[in-house]
């Protein structure tokens, strides 16, 4: 494959990587999801009510509905009551002084104001006494105060959560357009793999990691996994196995034999089958082997290292944001987060290293660049919630130098306990 990277200058940085890569992605359909099953999902259009919420004035407290025509009702006042009004009961057919009322009942007739049941006293059955004075209007939920027919609900782009669940089951919204889901297959490669946990290896055998960690991480991006599948280092069965998988995929995930050993097969693979290369090797640090390709049938293909951080962040920082374009989600911005210690640029490449963001007494965040930075070591990875983003340009930071942290997980939620 013929690697367009090796610019004048040396490597793509990882922004004109990502853009070349954002730029080669076909646009995805959107489709009708049932609302109850739509969690997780993203909008493809805006949502607008459809009806008032509250659809009628109701009674915001237990208590009583009386009318007050915009004057204040005296503390110690007698007022006849004409019955009782329940949530879910048709508001009554004529008017009458006072109802006893429950939360969520319509108002009846004639009514504007609900009085506590705790600031009266019940005389009999038939009436009731006024501990305090009355305000007019009080405790009331008027028709639309909430939402209004025609205004917005959410905005295209916006992930469907339980809030939103909410607010389409009050509206009665039984199908909402949605991104679909894009569709991405994994083939990791490698002879030493052992996909079956409880086989025992053999010397020189490792357990197949990358996988499970990809699929897990599409699953929370919101990508559909379509395929996933180890493969030996054998580039006819590769190209075979791609060819299969392509038919069903807007993405596939390699891992491995990207760099530039006897056994790195793919780019040779990908040409072989006429793809067209976007980029091989970038200016970051891990992951500078990883690959982006194009199919003849326009089917990406990202070619992330086979070591597994370098893999992880191949993935978060390339696979994560064409995910997201597809998915019509805006790009992630970072949060800024101080320095605990000194940390050294890099220079020509972009780092992202596992790290921690933790706040202070102040609540200002702050960063701790963890040690085992090395591309094999999972142990660390787990023990971080966060990337530190050093960028190509970066000499020595100080401590208490800011920097751009991005959250470790491809779902992209800060867990800074």
């Amino acid at each position: 494959m013929t690697d367009p990277c090796h610019m004048q200058g040396g490597l793509l940085r990882h922004a004109d990587a990502l853009a070349r890569l954002l730029a080669a992605a076909p646009a995805l359909s959107s489709e009708q999801c049932a609302a109850p099953e739509a969690g997780g999902r993203v909008l493809a259009e805006d949502l607008v009510a459809l009806a008032p919420l509250p659809g009628f004035d109701n009674a915001a407290m237990d208590g009583f509905a009386l009318h007050a025509d915009g004057q204040p009702l005296r503390a110690g006042s007698v007022i006849a009551i004409a019955g009782t009004v329940a949530a879910g009961d048709a508001p009554p057919d004529h008017v009458a002084p006072a109802w006893e009322i429950m939360t969520g009942a319509p108002l009846p007739p004639g009514t504007d104001t609900i009085v506590p049941v705790e600031h009266t006293e019940r005389l009999d059955a038939l009436h009731l006494r006024l501990r305090e004075d009355v305000r007019p209007g009080q405790h009331l939920r008027h028709q639309g105060s909430d939402l209004q027919p025609g205004e917005r609900l959410a905005r295209a782009g916006q992930r469907i959560d339980a809030t939103l669940q909410m607010l389409l089951a009050a509206q009665g919204i039984a199908r909402v357009q949605v991104c679909a889901r894009p569709r991405v297959a994994i083939l990791s490669t490698g002879k030493e793999l052992v996909d079956d946990a409880e086989t025992a290896l053999r010397p020189g055998q490792l357990r197949a990691s990358n996988g499970p960690y990809l699929a897990a991480a599409l699953e929370d991006v919101g990508a559909c996994v379509v395929a996933h599948h180890t493969l030996g280092d054998d580039p006819e069965a590769f190209i075979t196995r791609l060819e299969q998988v392509a038919t069903g995929a807007d993405l596939v995930l390699t891992t491995g034999a990207v760099s530039a050993g006897i056994h790195d097969f793919i780019p040779q693979a990908l040409r072989s089958v006429g793809a067209t290369p976007l980029f091989h090797k970038t200016a970051i640090r891990p992951g500078k082997p990883l690959l982006a390709a194009r199919l003849p049938s326009g089917v990406l293909v990202l070619g992330l290292p086979g070591n597994p951080v370098a893999t992880a962040v191949g993935f978060r920082f390339f696979g994560v944001p064409l995910l997201r374009a597809w998915l019509g989600l805006p790009p992630e911005h970072p949060l800024r987060a101080r320095l605990s210690a000194a940390c050294q640029g890099r220079a020509g490449f972009r780092q992202f290293l596992k790290a921690r963001v933790t706040h202070d007494d102040a609540g200002q965040l702050q960063v701790q660049v963890l040690t085992g930075q090395e591309s094999f070591r999972i142990g660390a990875l787990l023990e971080a919630n966060a990337w530190a983003v050093i960028d190509e340009d970066a000499g020595l930071l100080p401590a208490g130098a800011a920097i751009d942290v991005m959250p470790r997980d491809a779902g992209g939620a800060w867990r800074l306990d």
